[in-house]
């Protein structure tokens, strides 16, 4: 069966891997051809059409309900529910609304933003107002986060922001009772009043109420590196864990009730349902609860029923029902994870003769996991935690047995014995305390975490097929031949590049900038994008895994061109992430935890044959922050760059008027391409073959201005914009400039067109 299931699944994923969806009758044919395998008995290959069939289907019925093109931008009056907690930050609250009612078509589901909210918006409320939508939009990079497909899975066909907020109506609010999300929103407010620790507090709320929106970019990263991220959520091991725990109460219990119509399994298997059930809607049922809730529902029925079924068909039936419910699942990496998880605890505990220590054989387990998971990993992370396999050791027994049970216990308690829940939340806070020191000494130790290059299919099958025998039981033939087949994983790596020659990428970091160059031994990062919160920002997100893709573990110098956040947001979390061995920016205060200097023009070095030079500023300096921002100028055998930040007119007309070179073949736009730069005599000087704009599309200023665009064209100017084209790479080729749009490498049914 779970052969017949995967043929389904396959057909699902390359359903995804489109870049426009089939025609109606492209998907009939395909049914057709389906009926007539079946037919011949080729039950796999029907299998896999059938997928294919239902996920069209189930993505074009979602895609007929998105933004109609001439409904962006305008102003529309809706009626709605807030779903789902919404979040929090200094400046805005967001959150999913579903709309109830409009006056022209809108998406059932829309993602809105509240600037400097007058009042608390909470779950449970309902709301009209006026608001402004767009389509899904995000940045488009190598490893990065792809926004676009995170909206599309969770069913979200626009996002906006509200207008007229003084004309904003709270039209009725939910009970607690009536509303799975209220009742979070309430106990996570009651939580918080309890005196945990801050960081004890995010954690708490994360593994009880699955809200993480309080953990810190610090604490996202120490849970990365040392493999324990799924801990600090409700997932699949916690949802197992209440259910087994209350399986194994309720079955002792009920063995010494007189009252026998139903016995001590069936009536443990109904309440450990039950129990699972509930700690999925207070996770507010989150995909990956879901999945283990089915996992768990489909188990304890097989016990309802009396039924034996083999495990694995067990976890067959449980993936069947999650891809048939929601196809789209298959773009969560929480999908292979959760389930690859499984099948390897399966494999390693089932069929295996002989006794083992409990405590050798826990380790082993954590150990078989680790490296079970890793090539995954390297496939959507570019990277793996070497210390995964101690600290999940360590860990999980300490959320499983200790966090858990006592901080669920404090929740519940939270309304009618309060004293009681804060006892239990104070215990649970020191728990989380020491267990984090650990963490932060596990991350700490040298090779902690592998960054390595992505693999290819053929590399991520043969390293799965090394992992299953190098856990298989011993006596297998050529068992210990799989750790050869898992060799190549670690030995791909990215082609070296010549002296002399450079790799330029302008990265889509929306409405800001960041250039990586890369050179034989060598690299750079030219900005770092904006900060938007404690969570998240353009370092973390964007940079931060494009260097991963790229095997850069080391920086050798990072360049802030100015203080606005648009370029320095990004910049404490890369220096936190990674080694960088120099600091360049027109404001080095701004960074001088980490050593920066002032960049001023003269400023050169050489690295592999490739020339950097600092054009400007001009060490006496000029009026105005943009006008100071570094400016880089990179020449290689093939070909020159010139990184402009966000100089306006005066820069530009010092550059001119210095009498330095500034002709180069490829020019980043000065300040995004707004009306007040990219003036003619600075064009005429720098005479570039193709223009880099980097903006976001849409953004609120409005950049690339129109007239600056026109100054393009009345020079026959190749340009192109990161927001339309996502990221942008360089290469020069019989003395042509080829510019590689990311969103033409990578294109999918739901990217924006």
């Amino acid at each position: 069966m779970l052969l017949s299931v995967l043929s389904f699944f396959l057909g699902i994923l390359s359903l995804q891997q489109c870049a426009s969806l089939p025609s109606a009758w492209s998907l009939f044919l395909a049914l057709i051809l389906a009926i007539i395998t079946l037919f011949f008995k080729w039950k796999k290959v029907a299998y896999y059409l059938l997928g294919f069939i239902w996920a069209g289907v189930f993505s074009s019925y979602f895609l007929s309900q998105a933004l109609a093109p001439e409904l962006q931008g305008k102003e529309l009056l809706v009626e709605g529910d807030i779903v789902g907690l919404p979040d929090y930050s200094d400046r805005r609250t967001r959150f999913d609304f579903k709309v109830t009612s409009t006056t022209v078509p809108l998406p059932k589901k829309i993602r809105l933003s509240w600037y400097y909210p007058q009042q608390r918006i909470m779950a449970g409320q309902s709301w009209q107002f006026f608001v402004k939508l767009k389509a899904p939009n995000g940045t488009l990079n190598p490893g990065g986060f792809d926004y676009e497909k995170w909206l599309f899975s969770r069913k979200i066909g626009a996002t906006g922001y509200i207008r007229k907020a003084n004309q904003a109506q709270l039209l009725g609010a939910q009970t607690p009772w009536g509303s799975v999300s209220v009742l979070r929103q309430r106990l996570l407010d009651l939580i918080a009043l309890h005196g945990v620790s801050d960081r004890s507090l995010a954690l708490i709320k994360a593994v009880t109420l699955g809200d993480r929106s309080g953990l810190t970019m610090l604490q996202w990263q120490v849970l990365a590196q040392s493999g324990t991220a799924h801990l600090m959520a409700i997932s699949g091991l916690h949802i197992g864990l209440v259910a087994g725990m209350i399986y194994w109460v309720v079955f002792q219990c009920w063995l010494h009730f007189s009252y026998r119509r139903y016995s001590a399994p069936q009536v443990a298997a109904v309440s450990s349902f039950l129990a699972a059930y509930f700690y999925a809607a207070l996770a507010g049922f989150a995909v990956p609860t879901q999945r283990a809730l089915i996992m768990v529902g489909v188990l304890m029925l097989t016990i309802l029923l009396r039924r034996h079924v083999k495990t694995l068909d067990v976890l067959a039936i449980a993936l069947l029902i999650v891809l048939v419910v929601d196809p789209l699942t298959v773009l969560s990496v929480g999908l292979y994870l959760s389930f690859l998880a499984v099948f390897l605890i399966l494999y390693v505990l089932s069929a295996r003769l002989g006794k083992e220590q409990k405590l050798l054989s826990s380790l082993k387990l954590h150990i078989v996991i680790g490296l079970g998971l890793l090539p995954v990993l390297v496939l959507f992370f570019q990277q793996g935690s070497l210390i995964s396999p101690v600290a999940n050791f360590i860990a999980i027994p300490v959320v499983s047995f200790l966090v858990v049970p006592s901080a669920l216990i404090a929740v519940v308690f939270l309304p009618i014995f309060p004293s009681i829940s804060s006892i239990l939340l104070s215990f649970v806070d020191i728990v989380l305390q020491y267990l984090w020191q650990l963490l932060e000494f596990f991350v700490a130790l040298p090779a902690a975490t592998i960054i390595l290059a992505q693999p290819d299919i053929w590399q991520l099958i043969l390293a799965m097929v090394g992992v299953f025998l190098v856990i298989a039981p011993r006596g297998i033939p050529v068992r210990y031949l799989g750790a050869i087949f898992i060799l190549p994983l670690f030995l791909v790596s990215e082609e070296k590049l010549e002296q002399g020659d450079v790799n330029f990428t302008l990265l889509d970091v929306g409405q800001g900038l960041s250039v990586v160059v890369q050179t034989a031994e060598h690299s750079l990062v030219f900005d770092v994008g904006a900060r938007f919160s404690d969570s998240f920002d353009m370092g973390r997100n964007v940079v931060l895994p494009f260097l991963h893709t790229q095997q850069i573990t080391e920086l050798d110098t990072l360049i802030v061109s100015h203080a606005d956040n648009d370029h320095i947001g990004g910049a404490e979390s890369l220096l936190q992430a990674m080694p960088v061995k120099r600091v360049l920016s027109s404001v080095p205060e701004e960074l001088s935890a980490h050593h920066a200097v002032a960049c001023y023009s003269g400023q050169y070095w050489q690295w592999d044959g490739v020339d950097f030079r600092i054009v400007s500023p001009l060490k006496q300096g000029l009026k105005g922050e943009n006008d100071n921002s570094c400016v880089l100028r990179v020449d290689s055998q093939q070909g020159s760059f010139l990184l402009t930040g966000d100089i306006e007119i005066s820069a530009e007309s010092a550059l001119v008027n210095s009498g330095k070179d500034i002709q180069v073949d490829v020019l980043v736009a000065p300040h995004h391409g707004s009306k007040t730069s990219s003036s003619s005599e600075f064009l005429e000087q720098v005479n570039p073959r193709v223009i880099l704009i980097p903006a976001g599309s849409p953004n609120r200023f409005g950049f690339p201005h129109n007239k600056v665009i026109d100054r393009y064209n009345s020079f026959n100017f190749d340009y192109f914009v990161t927001g339309d084209s996502g990221a942008l790479s360089v290469e020069f080729n019989d003395d042509q400039v080829e510019v590689t749009r990311y969103r033409d490498v990578y294109q999918r049914y739901w990217h924006k067109k």
